[in-house]
């Protein structure tokens, strides 16, 4: 017997069996290719950036992309950072290059370049890495309703988060009640 050329593909899309699926789950493709085709073998050294990295170095840096050379050995990976603090991560970078390799699990990366940027102008304004954290703070009395409603927990760490979602959700309720009058 003969197999059928497949001339065309089903109109039909195939159906998914499995229930529901977690977001991330269905986005996996797509965001690893984007990753790879910025030269980034892995998304972890993406999503993890603040593990990796340490908070204090994150907020002022952003991995760009990963260059690899003719040779095959070794990588550069590109950092966006501001003029600012450029000297400072520079320091820095020998440190830098140990824990992005700890994270590839091999010396993935021998070298770091610095890209020196403004930290405005990028998408009308908004910033291709934090900076130093601008907190606002919160209504006194959104903070006192939102710890009374999470004081139950007894974990600590659990209890602060649900803190902090009760204010956002609390202060969301506030701002939109004035808009609705």
């Amino acid at each position: 017997m003969a197999r059928k050329p497949k001339s065309e593909p089903d109109a039909t899309p195939t159906r998914r069996m499995r229930g529901f699926e977690p977001a991330a789950q269905l986005l996996t493709q797509r965001i690893k290719a984007a990753g790879e085709s910025r030269g980034f073998a892995i998304a972890r050294l993406l999503t993890h950036w603040d593990d990796i990295a340490g908070a204090e170095t994150a907020a002022l840096t952003r991995p760009v992309k990963v260059s690899y050379g003719r040779e095959g050995f070794g990588a550069t990976l590109t950092l966006l950072v501001s003029s600012a603090h450029a000297p400072m991560i520079q320091m820095d970078l020998p440190k830098l290059v140990d824990r992005v390799n700890a994270a590839y699990g091999y010396a993935a990366i021998t070298r770091i370049s610095l890209t020196q940027t403004a930290t405005t102008g990028f998408a009308e304004g908004q910033t291709p890495f934090s900076g130093p954290a601008k907190s606002k703070t919160p209504d006194p009395a959104l903070t006192a309703k939102a710890a009374t409603l999470a004081e139950p927990i007894h974990d600590e760490t659990l209890r602060h988060a649900l803190e902090q979602l009760g204010q956002n959700i609390l202060t969301r309720r506030t701002s939109t009640e004035g808009l609705k009058k």
